[in-house]
């Protein structure tokens, strides 16, 4: 009988939840991608980008896991081939743990195929500075004007919400932040 932690081909690996950009920029090949459901937490723009998607004098923001009672937030479970999961792991913690906004755990999580796998994830540290509890209106106004090093933050937020509904996950609340951005972006042109 195969362990729930292995792809299809058997081949052991280890499992990473994406939420945000790495779905669509993970840095790797991925060996499997999975659309998957982890419980306990929600996907939502919370930590400023000082770096990546702003700057300290316009900061943009980006999307952290935050934790809910009943709450759950579907992602893409990517698979790394236990051969290449030291340098892929520490690519992906460079990238995600370069200051403490984030913590990486480990959970449970449900692929959409019915398998239950352990994933490494990254989820907000509400005791960081970056962290904040930005309205709506926030949220768009910060997206809308900043850009950082890896470009500027609409793309951030236009790529999930695309690779997000390429993989069949609805979700609401980034339809409406890339809704009111683009009103924005025109009302700023």
């Amino acid at each position: 009988m195969k362990s729930s932690t292995e792809p299809r081909g058997g081949v052991d690996c280890t499992w990473v939840f994406a939420y945000g950009s790495l779905i669509w920029d993970p840095g790797f090949d991925p060996q499997e991608q999975v659309v998957a459901r982890l419980d306990g937490w929600y996907r939502r723009f919370c930590l400023r980008s000082l770096r990546y998607r702003g700057t300290f004098d316009e900061p943009g923001l980006v999307l952290a896991l935050d934790a809910g009672e009943g709450s759950y937030c579907e992602g893409v479970a990517l698979a790394i081939p236990r051969a290449a999961e030291e340098p892929v792991m520490a690519s992906i913690r460079a990238r995600e743990l370069f200051n403490p906004a984030y913590r990486e755990i480990r959970a449970p999580l449900q692929l959409q195929d019915g398998r239950v796998v352990q994933a490494f994830t990254y989820v907000v540290n509400r005791d960081h500075a970056q962290y904040g509890d930005f309205t709506p209106a926030q949220q768009a106004e910060m997206i809308a004007t900043a850009a950082g090093e890896r470009g500027p933050n609409v793309d951030y937020l236009f790529n999930t919400a695309e690779h997000l509904s390429k993989h069949g996950i609805a979700d609401p609340m980034l339809d409406r932040l890339s809704a009111e951005v683009r009103t924005l972006q025109r009302e700023l042109t």
